[in-house]
C-alpha cells in the first residue's frame, strides 16, 4: 500500500535537550571562519564579546553532550510516519533559516530543549523534500530561536507520483535587483582545514572528513559543510550591513545551491531591498564560490538592524 505522505505534516519528535557553553561558542565562530582580526565573536574576554547568531544550528547535533555522537545515528533514530527508509549517504541539505527572537546567553545551563515538527514534505522524481520548524526553548519554554530546514532524501520514494503539502515556512527572499551593483560585498577564505575545525561544533558526517566517504558519494573527495558556508555568509553580511555587531543579524536563510571544497573563496554580495520588521533592513544576497565560480548560497534573505551608514 502507498503511503500517506500527508500524515508526515504536523508530526513532532520528543523535545531534545541542548546546552552550550563558552568554549562551543568560540569553537564554531572558528568552524565558519573568524580570523584573527575578530575578537568579539572568537576572544571571550573581549569588551564587545558575542555569540554568532547562527550558532543554534549545530545543536540538533550536538545535544546537550560533549562527545562525539553518531551521525546517521543522531539525524535518523525514530523513523517518521509514513515516509520509507531513507539512506543518509544520500541526504542533502536542501535549505536553512533561523530567526532570533532573543539574544543567545554565553552559557545555556541545563534545561534548554529543541523541539522538531514537521511542517512540510514533497515529492518528485528525484526523491522526498521533508521541511521541519524547529525552536530552541530556554528551560521556562521562552522560545529563543526559529528555525526551518529543508532535506532532501535523493532516490527516496512513497507514493511514486509529485505531491506537495506545507503548513508553514520561513520568509522568501526577494529577487536580487539587476539595475545596480551589490550595495555590500565581502570576500572570505576558508581553510583547506575548515571542515576539520567546523565539525567539532557536533556534525560529524563522515562526508566532510574522509576523502573515500566524499568520492563513493559523487562529490570527488571531502566538501565543507553547508552550515559552515551557511555561517560564512551570516559573518559577511555582519561584517558589512551590520557593523560587525553579531547582535545586528535577526534573521538569515538560504537555500544551498552547490559544494564548497575545504580551502575554496567565497563572495557574498547584498542588495537592500526594502524595511524588516523591528526596524530592520531586508537584504537579498547569495554567496558565490570565486574557486569554482557556481554560487553556492542562493535565495538569500536577511533582516539585519543596520548601525551604520554604507558607504
Amino acid at each position: 500500500m502507498a503511503a500517506d505522505l500527508s500524515q508526515v505534516v504536523g508530526h513532532e519528535l520528543d523535545p531534545k535537550p541542548v546546552s552550550w557553553n563558552q568554549r562551543d561558542l568560540l569553537t564554531y565562530a572558528v568552524g565558519v571562519g573568524a580570523k584573527a582580526e575578530d575578537l568579539n565573536i572568537a576572544y571571550e574576554l573581549h569588551k564587545s564579546f558575542a555569540p554568532l547568531p547562527t550558532y543554534p544550528v549545530v545543536l540538533p547535533f550536538k545535544g546537550d553532550s560533549p562527545e562525539l555522537n553518531n551521525f546517521a545515528k543522531t539525524l535518523y533514530a525514530k523513523p517518521i510516519p509514513s515516509m520509507p527508509p531513507v539512506d543518509p549517504n544520500r541526504g542533502v541539505h536542501g535549505s536553512q533559516s533561523i530567526e532570533i527572537l532573543k539574544d543567545l546567553p554565553l552559557v545555556s545551563g541545563p534545561g534548554w530543549t529543541w523541539t522538531t515538527k514537521y511542517v512540510g514534505v514533497a515529492e518528485n522524481k528525484s526523491g522526498i523534500v521533508v521541511t521541519t520548524e524547529n525552536t530552541l526553548l530556554d528551560p521556562k519554554g521562552v522560545a529563543y530561536a526559529k528555525l526551518y530546514s529543508a532535506s532532501f532524501n535523493l532516490g527516496a520514494k512513497a507514493l511514486g507520483k509529485p505531491f506537495s503539502k506545507y503548513v508553514a515556512g520561513p520568509p522568501q527572499s526577494k529577487p536580487i535587483p539587476t539595475d545596480r551593483p551589490a550595495d555590500y560585498v565581502f570576500a572570505d577564505q576558508t581553510t583547506s582545514e575548515q571542515a576539520l575545525i567546523y565539525r567539532l561544533s557536533g556534525d560529524y558526517n563522515p562526508l566532510h572528513i574522509d576523502p573515500a566517504v566524499g568520492k563513493g558519494t559523487g562529490f570527488g573527495g571531502v566538501i565543507l559543510h553547508g552550515l559552515s558556508t551557511f555561517g560564512f555568509g551570516a559573518r559577511a553580511l555582519i561584517q558589512t550591513a551590520g557593523g560587525n555587531d553579531p547582535r545586528s543579524l535577526r534573521l538569515f536563510g538560504v537555500r544551498f545551491t552547490s559544494p564548497v571544497k575545504p580551502g575554496d573563496r567565497l563572495e557574498t554580495s547584498a542588495w537592500e531591498v526594502g524595511k524588516g520588521p523591528n526596524g530592520t533592513v531586508e537584504l537579498a544576497f547569495q554567496t558565490r564560490n570565486l574557486t569554482s565560480g557556481k554560487v553556492v548560497l542562493g535565495g538569500g534573505v536577511a533582516f539585519v538592524r543596520k548601525l551604520i551608514t554604507k558607504l
